[in-house]
């Protein structure tokens, strides 16, 4: 069984974050946007549940995690449900790993 994906520009539209695709391209040409910590280089990249998004809007960056995939375009509120706010502290530890655990010391 494949596994559902969406382009990342029409994610952006139907989970609020763009207006238009237009808007979410030109998200995606500022380098404003990565997936999965990477920058997206196009606008038809897939996305899937479980991933994670970095935007740049404006000043504030804003870091999401994808619960499930929207089919149109939703209201606030219903887009909201697909997708939660990820805090920078708790991306930071997934990244360093074990850092938060103390060293052993050198015998």
């Amino acid at each position: 069984m494949s596994e559902q994906t969406l382009r990342i520009d029409r994610a952006l539209v139907y989970l609020r974050f763009a207006r238009t695709r237009s808007m979410a391209q030109h998200l995606i040409k500022r380098n404003a946007l990565r997936h999965n910590r990477k920058h997206v280089r196009r606008a038809s990249e897939p996305i899937a549940i479980g991933d994670v998004l970095t935007l740049m809007i404006g000043s504030e960056v804003r870091i999401i995690e994808i619960l499930a995939l929207p089919k149109r375009r939703l209201s606030p509120s219903e887009a909201k449900s697909h997708y939660r706010e990820v805090d920078r502290d708790e991306t930071g530890r997934k990244a360093r790993g074990n850092e938060d655990k103390p060293m052993k010391a050198a015998q």
